[in-house]
């Protein structure tokens, strides 16, 4: 439990800090808006080469990938901040996505053999600290931005940061969980089942993405608010997630996980109409915040859930190809929100993501019965 919950921190400090310190990562790559958005599009490709691979490697070799690609991933988190030019920065990024993704699969696999191991729910308490880390790594990294720090030494103190989490928790217990995974045969097919959990996990990376990068906008353009105020929304949301990922880890003890994935999807829906819809931004930061609440829980319900599926001779290949399918709503939810604003409203594009949250709520279920009939 410990290694799970150890990872998720560690992947919660990075990305903490690196959105805080993009910026300077901009300005010292000495690029332009439309490069470096071209740039981070290389941070998903990356990712997605490496999924896949990742869940064979685990299957294969067990808990020792952990530890290995979590330091990989701290080290191409230093190397954006050696770049110099939109090439070198796309080439850092695609290293840094490729070791993110590996990261991704590693700890909800981790995650997942735990809950099997323990026999108790950990994948939304790991999601949530996950949260927490961002939080806290964003807070520090602004204190660090505010007293002149550049990009190297807040992704080199990251680094260290993370390094030392990969020697004193992650490590230790690697080969004992190599021991118990690979005296099974991993089976490799793909099954309907996957499709299943990975869309159920796509939508709700939809929902949650558009909040997380359009919340701002949103309160900035909609309500014209004030700068302190729009620029909350993202911590807001983040704070949500937290509470709902470390409340709904505690009521997966009463209940199953398709009826707290009805329940977060049900949720969700209702703050994104509450958000899309409000009379001012008070009321939309509201909305975002119970979004958050309710989407929170929704991917890691459902990544356990593939886990469980799966079993222990294929629980991690099955996760990455869950996380992999799931992605590409990570990366497409944000555009897509931006091209229906385009066409329409930025209020509208954003209350149509509500409709994607009650689908999630409605196919619970459909999921439940998938869970079901693998496991008795």
């Amino acid at each position: 439990m410990l290694r799970t919950l150890g990872g998720f921190a560690a992947f919660g400090l990075f990305w903490g800090a690196w959105g805080a310190i993009l910026p300077a990562v901009k300005s010292e790559a000495g690029v332009s808006d439309g490069q470096l958005g071209a740039a981070l599009l290389m941070v998903g490709l990356g990712a997605l080469v490496s999924m896949r691979l990742t869940g064979y490697l685990i299957d294969r070799y067990g808990g020792v990938v952990l530890p290995v690609v979590v330091f990989l991933f701290a080290l191409g988190g230093v190397l954006p901040a050696l770049a110099d030019s939109a090439i070198t920065l796309a080439a850092a990024l695609f290293l840094l996505g490729a070791t993110s993704g590996a990261t991704d699969v590693a700890i909800n696999a981790a995650g997942s053999t735990a809950e099997a191991t323990t026999g108790k729910p950990l994948m939304n308490l790991g999601h949530g600290l996950f949260s927490i880390a961002v939080v806290v790594a964003s807070l520090g990294t602004a204190g660090l931005r505010a007293a002149g720090s550049g990009a190297l030494p807040v992704l080199g103190g990251a680094f260290v940061l993370i390094a030392l989490l990969v020697v004193l928790v992650l490590a230790p217990g690697s080969r004992a969980a190599t021991e118990r995974v690979v005296r099974e045969k991993a089976k490799r097919r793909f099954e309907p089942a996957l499709l299943v959990f990975g869309v159920l996990c796509a939508l709700s990376f939809v929902v949650e993405n558009a909040w997380q990068s359009w919340g701002a906008v949103h309160l900035d353009t909609t309500y014209d608010a004030a700068p302190a105020l729009a620029s909350s929304a993202p911590a807001v949301f983040a704070a949500a997630a937290a509470t709902g990922r470390i409340s709904g880890n505690a009521l997966l003890e009463r209940v199953r996980p398709a009826q707290l994935l009805v329940v977060g999807g049900a949720v969700a829906a209702l703050g994104t109409v509450l958000a899309a819809a409000a009379g001012n931004a008070w009321l939309a930061l509201v909305g975002i915040g119970i979004a958050g609440l309710g989407t929170s829980v929704c991917a890691p319900t459902i990544i356990g859930m593939a886990g469980s599926w799966a079993g222990p001779e294929r629980r991690a290949g099955a996760i990455s190809t869950v996380t992999t399918i799931a992605y590409l709503g990570f990366l497409l939810g944000p555009a897509a929100v931006g091209a229906a604003a385009s066409a329409g409203s930025l209020p509208v594009a954003l209350g149509g993501v509500a409709a994607l949250a009650v689908l999630v709520a409605a196919l619970g279920p459909v999921a439940g019965r998938a869970q079901t009939r693998q496991t008795t």
